[in-house]
C-alpha cells in the first residue's frame, strides 16, 4: 500500500487533498503545515509557506492519482514521491482498498 508524499501551496492543499478522496485516488489524505527551503530558477526560497500531503492509496491507483495530480496541482513541478509500506495494519489496508476501488463504487 503506497503513501504519496505531495507538496504544494498552503492555499491549494485543501482542495487538492479533498479532490484526492472526492475522485477515489486516495482512501484519506493527511495535511500538515511546513515551511520549505528550495532553488527554483536561480533564486533560493527561504521558509516559503507550504503543506505536506500525505495520500494513502493503493499500487493499482497509483498511476491515476499521479497523473491527475500533475494535471491539478499548481506548480510547474509538483513533488509526488510514493513510498510503498511493507508493514501495514490490515484493517487499515483492507479500508483503504475498498475506497479507492472503482469497481465498488461505479454507479450502476
Amino acid at each position: 500500500m503506497p503513501t504519496v508524499y505531495v507538496t504544494a501551496p498552503r492555499d491549494a492543499a485543501q482542495e487538492l487533498a479533498s479532490f484526492l478522496v472526492k475522485e477515489r485516488l486516495a482512501a484519506c489524505v493527511n495535511v500538515v503545515d511546513c515551511e520549505s527551503f528550495y532553488r527554483w530558477e536561480d533564486t533560493i526560497h527561504e521558509g516559503d509557506a507550504e503543506s505536506i500531503l500525505l495520500a494513502k492509496t493503493t499500487a493499482e491507483r497509483y498511476p491515476d492519482l499521479k497523473t491527475r495530480l500533475e494535471d491539478v496541482h499548481p506548480n510547474d513541478v509538483p513533488c509526488i514521491e510514493r513510498f510503498d509500506e511493507t508493514d501495514v495494519l490490515d484493517s487499515f489496508a483492507g479500508w483503504t482498498d475498498a475506497e479507492v476501488d472503482e469497481e465498488l463504487h461505479r454507479e450502476s
